[in-house]
């Protein structure tokens, strides 16, 4: 899928793209159920995953099916990391 980082609020310093890339390439991250559909075709969706630094973050986004446009990305709260930790384990 590719990923739409120019029309974005995310501050590219503190969330390095490539870690918002690697997020979507965590096959432990947990996706959300489209919130809405958009009259463009879109659907917004949540997710929390993990980079390879081992780093959690929530990442809100649109998405077509072939392209995502990055809304939003920060690091996951106390309760979405441990909320990720134990989805990670139960595949374990």
């Amino acid at each position: 899928m590719e990923i739409d980082l120019i029309n974005t609020f995310v501050d590219l310093k503190a969330i390095k793209p490539g870690e918002i890339e690697e997020v979507f390439e965590d096959p432990f991250a947990v996706k959300f159920i489209p919130d809405n559909l958009f009259k463009n075709g879109e659907y917004r969706y949540f997710t929390v995953g993990q980079t390879i630094a081992q780093k959690i973050l929530f990442v809100c986004f649109n998405s077509d099916g072939k392209k995502a446009t990055i809304l939003a990305a920060r690091e996951a709260s106390e309760e979405e990391s441990i909320f990720y930790q134990r989805n990670y384990k139960s595949y374990q």
